[in-house]
């Protein structure tokens, strides 16, 4: 399973850190978040690789924010320009019952879009799924927490293959944050390719006080690509890891971002084109190992309940 990775000890500034590849975590000094798996998940299945994260993170602590997050809240989000169509969403839609806890901070299961993934660096975290596209995310002095719902191909799942042959991507989301989240946080979309391997993020939201955000030692791609109704700044970076990712035999990686210039805890994301940007910009994608919706934190203690997680396919 790819979970968690490593950030910065601190500051914007991202190191170099990396993910150990087979089991249990190895703290990195720097870098952004690399996935690789963690401990055994439910029904026994075993992921592939091990994960690490750092203390550190590339935002400011948001200290209390809660709530829903900044705008464009509408129902709904907006459609890309030659994207998918937009989706009515219910902003206030109220968590389902009688989900399925998961605790000690490690672990993956489900199928389909359901798929989930649990990982923290010091066992302080939990997920609660439910028979429907939805999470919530817990996380008490964890230094480092990743728990994301959607698809996985990879890894524990089926055959990695390029995104074009899945169809189009689109994920709905509604998250309400509240509590702290230490030095660094994503709300949004993430994944994994290979050949190239690559380590991507579509950030939506975060509790800190500055968004967006560059994660450091990054290049500016584009500060206008134009998504869903807003502008999205792009960055990419190679990392060279101190262990393994999710992709075999390599010691670092490529790392992309969109971040939304604009802030939202509610909306669509339309995943595909993120990824046909990216290449347009010469930012090549490979075999898609995942595309799951995101809440990952640095630090503090806080929750994410997240009614809406659905992450679409349409041939």
């Amino acid at each position: 399973m790819g979970t968690g990775g490593v950030s910065s000890t601190g500051g914007a500034a991202m190191g170099t850190g990396g993910v150990s590849s087979t089991g249990g975590a190895v703290t990195g000094t720097g870098g952004v978040f690399s996935t690789g798996g963690a401990a055994t998940g439910t029904g026994g299945v075993t992921p592939a690789g091990g994960s690490d994260m750092g203390t550190g993170g590339g935002i400011s602590t948001g200290g209390g924010d809660m709530g829903t997050g900044g705008g464009d809240m509408a129902t709904g989000g907006t459609s890309a320009t030659g994207g998918a169509a937009s989706v009515e969403l219910d902003c206030d839609a109220a968590m389902p019952t009688s989900g399925a806890e998961h605790h000690s901070g490690n672990g993956v299961g489900g199928e389909g879009n359901l798929a989930w993934e649990i990982w923290s660096n010091t066992g302080n975290g939990e997920l609660t799924t439910y028979d429907v596209p939805a999470f919530s995310a817990f996380w008490n002095e964890a230094g480092g927490y990743l728990g994301r719902l959607g698809y996985e191909w990879g890894g524990f799942m089926d055959n990695p293959v390029p995104h074009e042959q899945l169809g189009t991507i689109t994920a709905q989301f509604v998250a309400h944050r509240e509590g702290t989240a230490g030095g660094y946080s994503y709300i949004g979309m993430y994944g994994w390719s290979t050949d190239p391997c690559v380590e991507w993020y579509v950030v939506e939201d975060t509790f800190g006080d500055f968004f967006p955000f560059n994660p450091g030692d990054t290049t500016l791609v584009s500060e206008n690509e134009y998504i869903d109704g807003e502008e999205y700044i792009i960055y990419s970076r190679v990392t060279p890891g101190t262990g393994g990712t999710r992709c075999s035999g390599v010691s670092e990686w490529i790392q992309y971002y969109s971040f939304r210039k604009s802030r939202r805890s509610c909306g669509q994301i339309s995943l595909t084109e993120h990824f046909n940007a990216w290449e347009r910009l010469g930012l090549n994608l490979g075999n898609l190992l995942e595309a799951k919706i995101l809440v990952e934190v640095g630090g503090g203690t806080g929750r994410v309940d997240l009614p809406v997680a659905n992450v679409i396919l349409t041939p």
